[in-house]
């Protein structure tokens, strides 16, 4: 199936209230879940979808860099693979994605075991997450093609240069971390806008996301946000109202790793 434009992040969900999630979410119409083996949550995902139809599902998850042995590439992605689809009780993932980029590994190599998991069936597409253009650009020469580039992304951090970048290369970008943390929902101008229309300030920014065609993926635990966050389809913001989320960039990340490589 295609990527959906909403679906529920499981970052910091374990346990009995991740299965609960993920349950709720893919009854009031939720098709995508997005995990990470670092999340450690594969088991609790596979428990709240294991009921559903599997065809009518979209899963993504990540593999770390830490779990790649760099003189064993290939067996080791593919054991990681393997560990994820055992955990979340599937027999293919749609989406996997390198988590973060960190040039100290062979990542065209890593990238490039990924694809033949693709040949065996056992993901239907490769991509990456928290690449720059640069990193895009590496892979690319080296004749790899990613599928999608999960990264941070919101008016706060609008990368406009990477998502046009990612337009042309025909890679979706997708949006993590949409609302900054929740921080962003304390700005005036989202919660003004959204009066108008009869939506949350959350309901507002995730709009401007989609009506990009940038899918969203927000973590929520609650039916009441689970509910909030999908029922953004009702309405459209205006072409002004576009323009002025378009002009709030400070270039801020709420997301930042030890050692990043946004620079690059």
């Amino acid at each position: 199936m295609d990527l959906p434009l909403v679906g529920l992040g499981t970052w910091q969900l374990k346990g009995k209230a991740c299965t609960k999630a993920v349950l709720e979410a893919i009854e009031i119409g939720y098709r995508h879940i997005d995990t990470a083996h670092i999340y450690e949550n594969h088991k609790d995902v596979g428990k709240g979808i294991k009921e559903f139809d599997r065809e009518n599902l979209f899963l993504t998850s990540k593999i770390s860099l830490d779990q790649v042995n760099p003189s064993k590439v290939e067996e080791s992605v593919e054991k990681a693979c393997n560990l994820a689809l055992k955990e979340l009780g599937t027999d293919y993932i749609d989406l996997y994605l390198i988590h973060w980029p960190d040039r100290k590994f062979p990542l065209v190599k890593i990238f490039q075991a990924m694809e033949k998991l693709a040949s065996k069936g056992k993901i239907l597409q490769a991509g990456v997450s928290n690449f720059t253009i640069h990193h895009l650009q590496d892979l690319l020469e080296a004749g790899c093609k990613p599928k999608a580039n999960q990264v941070e992304f919101h008016p706060h951090l609008y990368q406009k240069d990477l998502l046009e970048f990612c337009h042309k290369e025909k890679i979706k970008l997708i949006s993590f971390r949409s609302l900054g943390k929740g921080q962003l929902l304390n700005e005036p101008v989202f919660e003004k806008i959204g009066l108008k229309h009869d939506k949350s300030a959350a309901q507002v920014i995730l709009r401007w996301l989609i009506q990009k065609k940038i899918p969203v993926i927000p973590k929520a635990s609650s039916l009441e946000h689970l509910k909030e966050n999908i029922d953004i389809f009702d309405f459209s913001l205006t072409e002004s109202e576009m323009k002025k989320l378009d002009s709030l960039n400070m270039d801020k990340r709420f997301c930042m790793p030890d050692e990043p490589e946004f620079n690059y």
